[in-house]
């Protein structure tokens, strides 16, 4: 998983137990067995407090968000399909 100079340094600037919550979304999304979660209930396997969706309706293979902390806090990433080494860009970091 890579992320933007952006996106890095608003999880550097968060507190510490969000950046710990940061990391238990990483973890979900790295470990995904499809991380555009497609379908109906696609994303039941995430713990509870955690949801994913598409950014647009409009684009289902564009960027996702991923909500945590109960939809306190989300990460806009994408995921870039390579045959070799799939990888996952953090685009954009937010809580509140």
């Amino acid at each position: 998983m890579d992320w933007t100079l952006k996106a890095q340094a608003a999880r550097d600037a968060l507190p510490e137990h969000v950046r710990k919550m940061i990391d238990a979304a990483r973890a979900e999304l790295v470990t995904a067995d499809d991380p555009y979660f497609r379908g109906i209930d696609a994303d039941a396997g995430l713990p509870e407090g955690m949801s994913a969706e598409p950014a647009r309706s409009s684009g289902p293979k564009g960027p996702r968000i991923l909500h945590f902390d109960n939809g306190h806090g989300w990460l806009r990433y994408a995921f870039v399909r390579r045959t070799e080494d799939p990888q996952i860009v953090v685009e954009e970091v937010f809580w509140q």
